[in-house]
């Protein structure tokens, strides 16, 4: 029963640290990188798709995004998409083809852009709180209900802090890599 939780929390987390990391690979550095375009969503075939569902994103130089339209008649919905996802970026459409350029970032953007970095971070680490909490409660329960003794409800919660512990050092190490990266200049 205890295995149980203590598995379902470690994989809750996970998840959490994934969330954690897709939306940090959202946030733009100095560098182009097909993932600043993950969050934007266009208008296709009468529904509101993901970009990387309708074109491919490429990245070939370091201040450069590709896009690439499957349909050339999504091309300017694409451009739209872009432009709405109010990311600081102005595509260019070449043919089938759209240049994203991406400029460099001033002091006050990077400053602004580690602000919302720890604001994911903690976003996550409350995420990761919330499922310790929730296994605890479960642990407390199984206490109550004489399922288990005083030592095992003992073990378990250090165990479920432990597990947190890790997966808040994770969050910190994933945010902590991202904040350099956007400083760098």
């Amino acid at each position: 029963m205890i295995d149980a939780i203590l598995k379902e929390a470690a994989s809750k987390m996970d998840r959490s640290i994934e969330a954690v990391q897709r939306e940090l690979a959202a946030v733009r550095t100095g560098k182009a990188s097909p993932h600043l375009l993950d969050t934007v969503k266009v208008e296709a075939y009468g529904t509101l798709m993901p970009l990387n569902q309708v074109a491919t994103v490429s990245a070939p130089e370091a201040r450069l995004l590709v896009v690439t339209a499957f349909d050339k008649s999504t091309v300017g919905e694409i451009v739209k998409g872009i432009q709405k996802a109010d990311l600081g970026l102005n595509p260019s459409v070449d043919g089938t083809t759209i240049r994203v350029a991406i400029p460099a970032l001033n002091e006050e953007r990077r400053k602004e852009l580690v602000r919302h970095c720890k604001h994911i971070a903690e976003e996550g680490r409350v995420a990761v709180r919330n499922v310790r909490r929730d296994a605890n409660d479960s642990v407390k329960k199984l206490l109550k209900a004489k399922d288990i003794s005083e030592d095992e409800e003992s073990n378990a919660l250090i165990d479920i802090q432990e597990t947190t512990d890790k997966h808040v050092k994770k969050i910190d190490e994933l945010v902590s890599t991202k904040e350099s990266e956007v400083m760098e200049v």
